[in-house]
């Protein structure tokens, strides 16, 4: 097989051949099989169809395309393995030459894992880590935080009042008079809160009593204060990996990233009960509008997912693999049509980014 493999902008390339005629012949027989297994033709049963009678009835033209299918389905892998390309899109197929005992010509661009120089990684996580502040470290709940918080719990389960907009017939005030809270016309009334006893708490949750409340809400807010600085720190360090790494993005990463963008912000929609294309008139745009709009985040995230690739794979990271049995085992738990392969994919690739993240705090 002739080859020729030229490089495109942004981490493509373009594989140009042909496949040799005699061994392009060896796909007649074969794809006039494949062809008739679908084939309907009186007084044959399907499948049993004579090759004559098939050759009479099947166009030359839609042989050759099968014919073309399958000898590309088994070389293209064949191709990338040889000249170490790795590829990471569907590949667009373009049929250049296609005729009987002739050689298949063909065009094949593919965007391909782009090469990436990446700054010290390391020490760009050391000096980040090193700069945190006392203050940013600490995470010990105020008495403060914790009294705001049982008070925000205490209104959202206060009873709602509506108001009305119009004043109440009644006697006007004498001249110099105030009106009366019920006499002005729409004003906002409290609502009374709840009382914050052993009650109130035990109907929240499996708590014994008002202390026990306050010693687990405590341990939350905790739990949440530390994961917002890790995530902060997190945040920094990648933002300065990717800022100083250089990468040529294809095209085709930032445009899995918009897909996924798209799709859990419709999902969302429709889990609120509402119908995307409505949501979409209500705004005045257009699905392609949204793409433009979120094209910096899709790129960013698409960079970060490949910053974090290429960590795992210079330092040798891997997720641990009885952690990811677990994790799939969630996961097939809460979505029972979940395919076990892709689920395995991804409880993977979560495990493994923690890991390097763990790996650059440390």
């Amino acid at each position: 097989m002739k080859i020729n493999i030229k490089k495109l902008p942004k981490s493509e390339v373009e594989i140009e051949g042909e496949i040799e005629a005699d061994v392009f012949e060896t796909y007649f027989n074969k794809a006039l099989k494949r062809i008739g297994e679908g084939v309907e033709i009186a007084g044959f049963r399907k499948g049993k169809v004579p090759e004559n009678v098939l050759l009479s009835k099947i166009p030359e033209a839609q042989i050759l395309g099968e014919m073309a299918e399958m000898a590309l389905s088994e070389h293209y892998p064949k191709i990338l393995e040889e000249n170490k390309i790795d590829a990471i899109s569907r590949p667009e197929i373009s049929i250049t030459k296609l005729a009987r005992k002739n050689p298949l010509g063909f065009k094949i661009k593919t965007a391909t894992m782009p090469e990436m120089k990446l700054p010290d990684y390391k020490q760009i996580a050391k000096k980040v880590v090193s700069e945190i502040k006392e203050e940013e470290k600490n995470t010990d709940v105020t008495e403060k935080e914790l009294e705001d918080t049982i008070m925000d719990i205490r209104k959202s389960r206060a009873p709602k009042i509506h108001i009305a907009d119009s004043t109440p017939l009644q006697t006007s005030p004498q001249e110099g008079e105030a009106p009366s809270p019920s006499e002005k016309a729409g004003e906002e009334v409290k609502p009374e809160l709840p009382p914050f006893n052993d009650e109130f708490v035990q109907a929240l949750g499996p708590f014994k009593d008002v202390p026990d409340f306050k010693e687990k809400l405590k341990e939350n807010i905790k739990l949440e204060k530390e994961n917002q600085a890790k995530e902060k720190t997190r945040l920094k360090i990648v933002e300065k990996i990717i800022d100083d790494s250089k990468v040529e993005m294809p095209e085709i990463l930032i445009e899995v990233e918009l897909d996924k963008i798209l799709y859990r912000m419709e999902s969302d929609i429709t889990q609120m009960g509402l119908k995307f294309e409505d949501y979409l008139k209500h705004l005045s745009k257009t699905v392609e509008d949204l793409r433009k709009e979120f094209r910096t985040d899709a790129e960013k995230k698409a960079r970060l997912a490949l910053v974090l690739n290429k960590i795992a794979t210079d330092e040798k990271i891997i997720a641990d693999p009885e952690q990811v049995a677990n994790e799939v085992a969630k996961i097939l738990e809460h979505y029972k049509d979940a395919d076990p392969e892709r689920a395995k994919m991804h409880a993977e690739n979560v495990l493994t980014n923690e890991a390097v993240f763990q790996f650059l705090e440390n």
